[in-house]
């Protein structure tokens, strides 16, 4: 064994409960795949009856599907179209408050408890996600402090992916599908059960509480094969060399007017991606205008307004907002934070209506040059 990998254990298919179980018990909100409006989303659950065991999905551009299979595993699916930045950065939240008293305004910061939040089932391009967020959030000058609280609070457990979707690229981000760090918590599911390593104290403290025998080494290659099979099956490709500057260098480049005749502008792509972050605050008040609470909500740079600058809208057409979206996701994000903002999970390219895939419209930009 490499000295470096922590000790695999091995716990048996009908044996879950007992990782739940232990979660609650040390007060978590254990969030994780379950089915509902026929897709695989992430909920509360408190019972491993509501996972989708026996079930998978079918992934390609504009098309999502869930379908039934022979399997009894729980995590045989792809990319959700839900993500898990919404635990962290809610999609709506209260920033501020202000109220009227007879000597003026007071100003307060909401103090809402920090929610203990377990997620179970996170992919390898959702750590990376996670992690990207991160450094939006977290870890530079400007730190949302709102944020850093749920992220501290929170304990994670990865799943090591066994499938793949047509939309998948991570192996070209560099990003999946074997989970590498940000987890407390690693499974790999097989037929017979889940290959476990701890990630952190945490998780180490976790596997002490669970009916786990050592994993052998036909348990440990069978993990390794599960794991395999997802990475054989992804297909599509994405070029990333120099992607920062061929973009910067092609503002004007005529694909973009092509994008746009398709592009509904309708926001899918930016609501799926597990790691836009773009927002709005609005301030609410009462009837009598003397309570008013200020509140940030999910926003979108496909949405017109969103520029509005200075008496006027600074992206008025669809060609530049599509731009804005993809030239900051793959180029200006590196300026910004020194990582790309996409991990090639492909839920922009699932969930567009119309089919859009950025890895080909990038290819085509890099095929025809300016």
């Amino acid at each position: 064994m490499n000295a470096t990998q922590p000790l695999a254990h091995f716990l048996k298919l009908g044996d879950l409960q007992s990782l739940v179980d232990a979660l609650l018990q040390q007060g978590f909100d254990v969030v994780g795949p379950t089915i509902e409006q026929n897709a695989i989303v992430y909920r509360s659950i408190r019972d491993v009856q509501s996972l989708p065991q026996g079930w998978s999905d079918h992934q390609e551009p504009a098309v999502y599907r869930i379908q039934k299979t022979q399997s009894q595993q729980r995590f045989r699916f792809n990319s959700s179209p839900d993500s898990w930045k919404r635990f962290f950065f809610p999609a709506t939240s209260e920033i501020g408050t202000a109220k009227l008293a007879g000597d003026g305004w007071k100003f307060e910061t909401p103090e809402e408890p920090t929610p203990r939040i377990a997620l179970l089932g996170v992919r390898a391009c959702d750590l990376a996600a996670i992690a990207v967020q991160d450094r939006v959030f977290r870890d530079n000058q400007y730190v949302d402090a709102a944020y850093k609280r749920r992220r501290s609070a929170a304990l994670i457990v990865a799943v090591n992916c066994s499938t793949a979707a047509s939309t998948c690229f991570c192996t070209s981000m560099g990003t999946g599908p074997e989970c590498e760090s940000g987890f407390d918590l690693l499974l790999t599911e097989t037929p017979s059960g889940y290959v476990i390593r701890p990630g952190s104290t945490r998780g180490e403290q976790l596997v002490g509480e669970l009916p786990t025998t050592v994993a052998t080494a036909a348990q440990t290659d069978h993990a390794k094969e599960e794991s395999e099979n997802a990475r054989q099956q992804i297909s599509k490709r994405f070029e990333t060399d120099d992607v920062h500057d061929l973009l910067l260098g092609n503002l004007d480049h005529p694909h973009w007017n092509a994008v746009a005749t398709r592009c509904l502008s309708c926001t899918n792509c930016t609501m799926v991606c597990p790691t836009c972050f773009c927002s709005s605050v609005e301030e609410v008040s009462n009837l009598a205008e003397t309570e008013v609470s200020r509140v940030r909500q999910w926003d979108s740079c496909f949405n017109m307004g969103i520029s509005y600058t200075a008496g006027g809208t600074v992206r008025a057409d669809v060609r530049s907002r599509y731009r804005q979206w993809l030239t900051h996701k793959l180029a200006t994000w590196q300026d910004q934070f020194d990582v790309s903002g996409c991990v090639g999970c492909g839920r922009c390219i699932t969930w567009c209506p119309v089919g859009i895939d950025l890895t080909e419209e990038v290819a085509s930009i890099r095929d025809e040059p300016q």
